[in-house]
């Protein structure tokens, strides 16, 4: 049997860093150092950044709403390169510990890396079902007056998360109006902060209320909004992690009315506009989506495909590595999910869950985010009596998993 605590730091980290999740989470009891070790951000990022590069970067995390339990779910769809196929698998057991004390569900901010963050009123949740933890955010101090957005994303200069509540005083759609008051939570600072990203905020722009919701992009969410100027159109709008500044995106010249029913998206790695059309008032009649080639560059749009599907009430959630499409099917008693291909037009069954509700889809990642953060109280409250783990099981897995050295 290989004494760990001889174990050289290098080939320890190598090894670690190829285990799964749960035993990263079990062999922090093996000592302080490895607890340490594990729960660093160094270690963290790290890991991160392999796991994306690795299979797990072929799966969509899709999260819905089981309406006969009052319960969020998760379900992986997995993408098979090989044979150029999409299978579903559940998630077993992977399920918010907490439920709105409002709705039968919490509204979704977004996504990124795998982590989500939810909210209701004034409460704000993080939460990392890859291990299974959440945490509470601090109350914000500044108040809206008349509407107030949230976006969430990944800062990767400062390799941080950061939750961004943009709450206005005024209807910004007049000349003069005052603009929005920002504030910004840290991940990393653990908590909320006044930004200066309002004096940036461009004048008669309002957030799109029909997909308020932020795609989150290389360091950057992008809002649909509307440009209430001299010539009214949409734009996108968006807010940079980073440097903390506003900017605006035009959209074609003359492709859409102020009446599109447009959503920001990400496609394959490139900002992408999911554009609805309808049939009558409910009826979604076809669906395209644009990506911008060049970052920046209003010339670069460029219509990728329209989807048009005979069917009523769908959605499309999100994008497979293989360019399939993820949409939503909604019947009266549940929803199915579908992959469709845009070239061959071939439409394929995922499954089906008890779900009425639009859904929400984004890539996965295994993601340690959250690991060295106390536990909320409500997830104390149904915490089992496990086996502690020792040197023994570590040695047992390194073996088992064929990665220890001779």
């Amino acid at each position: 049997m290989m004494d760990l605590e001889y174990l050289p730091y290098d080939v320890l980290l190598e090894i670690l860093h190829r285990l799964p999740v749960k035993s990263l989470i079990r062999f922090r009891c093996v000592s302080k150092s490895w607890n340490s070790l594990i729960t660093s951000p160094a270690f963290i990022n790290s890991n991160l950044t392999r796991t994306r590069s690795h299979s797990d970067s072929n799966k969509l995390i899709v999260r819905y709403l089981d309406v006969a339990l009052r319960v969020e779910r998760y379900k992986l769809i997995h993408e098979d390169n090989d044979n150029n196929v999409s299978s579903s698998e559940e998630i077993q057991d992977l399920k918010l510990p907490l439920r709105s004390s409002r709705l039968s569900y919490f509204q979704l901010v977004g996504s990124a890396n795998g982590l989500f963050c939810l909210y209701e009123g004034n409460r704000c949740i993080l939460w990392n079902p890859c291990i299974r933890k959440f945490i509470t955010l601090p109350n914000p101090s500044v108040t809206a007056e008349f509407f107030c957005y949230l976006a969430f994303g990944f800062d990767s200069r400062t390799n941080d998360y950061k939750v961004v509540r943009i709450a206005y005083k005024s209807d910004t759609r007049y000349e003069g109006a005052k603009p929005p008051l920002v504030e910004v939570y840290s991940v990393s600072e653990g908590s909320w902060r006044v930004t200066n990203g309002g004096d940036s905020y461009p004048p008669r722009i309002t957030i799109s209320n029909w997909h308020p919701q932020a795609a989150y992009l290389n360091g950057a969410v992008y809002f649909a909004a509307n440009d209430w100027g001299d010539a009214q159109s949409l734009i996108v709008l968006s807010f940079d992690l980073g440097d903390e500044v506003f900017r605006l995106i035009s959209l074609p010249n003359g492709k859409f009315g102020l009446d599109a029913d447009i959503g920001t998206s990400v496609f394959n790695g490139l900002l992408s506009l999911i554009c609805y059309g309808y049939q009558h008032l409910s009826i979604v009649k076809s669906c395209s989506v644009w990506v911008m080639k060049e970052d920046g560059v209003v010339d670069s749009w460029t219509k990728q495909f329209t989807i048009e599907l005979n069917m009523l009430r769908w959605k499309v959630l999100g994008f497979l590595k293989n360019d399939h499409v993820l949409v939503q099917k909604i019947k009266s008693h549940g929803s199915k999910l579908l992959s469709y291909d845009p070239e061959s037009q071939q439409v394929k069954n995922l499954g089906f869950y008890r779900s009425t509700y639009y859904s929400y889809a984004d890539n996965y990642a295994r993601n340690l985010t959250l690991l060295d953060k106390p536990n909320d109280v409500v997830s104390k409250r149904k915490v089992s009596k496990k086996r502690k783990c020792s040197q023994l099981d570590a040695t047992s897995a390194f073996a088992g998993a064929g990665l220890l050295f001779s």
